[in-house]
């Protein structure tokens, strides 16, 4: 069975032990399926934002991550489809690799639907309630507009590791001045 490493409130015990489980269950269905030995996997409840669920492989660690916010919403959703989505993505990942086939395409969506989910890559549901974490936006401007930067991208100009571009006018992004106007400065337009 997975073993569980982190928890952010959101699920009840037996709620991650269900998570748990049904991973467990799914890694041993889809390692049959493929014919491939495939060890279960730890299993993090530590993602934030509006993503259900994630599979995670960086050289040879592979794991996968949960959103206890999410699943809280709507458990058995989450249960029957997003834990089949990402065991599915585990099977396919070991079987074919990174380069061979598509991440939501007919091998998976074949698995997933062998291991009872649903195969979508996309989930619809209400994420109001969920506390999510909104980046400020700059202000920048360039020949002919208004662009709204997002603060990793500001922080990068700020520091001169990255210089954007309009993709309308292909002029350079400027900050907006914090005394200036943009009403009251001219655009070559």
């Amino acid at each position: 069975m997975p073993t569980e490493h982190y928890f952010n409130s959101g699920l009840t015990e037996s709620q991650r032990e269900a998570v748990l489980a049904r991973a467990g269950a799914d890694t041993e269905r889809a390692a049959s399926y493929l014919g491939l030995p495939l060890s279960p996997l730890p299993v993090y409840f530590d993602l934030k934002g509006t993503v259900a669920g994630m599979f995670c492989a960086r050289e040879q660690s592979q794991w996968l991550r949960f959103n206890p916010w999410v699943f809280a919403q709507d458990f058995d959703l989450h249960l029957a489809d997003t834990v089949p989505h990402e065991v599915a993505h585990y099977g396919i990942h070991a079987r074919f690799g990174l380069t061979r086939v598509k991440p939501h395409g007919v091998e998976w969506r074949e698995l997933v639907t062998l291991l009872g989910g649903t195969p979508r890559a996309t989930y619809r549901q209400n994420t109001a309630d969920i506390p999510v974490r909104r980046q400020r936006r700059y202000t920048y401007y360039c020949d002919c507009r208004e662009h709204e930067v997002s603060t990793t991208r500001h922080n990068r100009m700020q520091a001169g590791n990255a210089q954007y571009r309009c993709r309308f006018c292909n002029g350079d992004l400027k900050e907006l001045p914090v005394t200036g106007q943009l009403a009251l400065m001219t655009f070559n337009s």
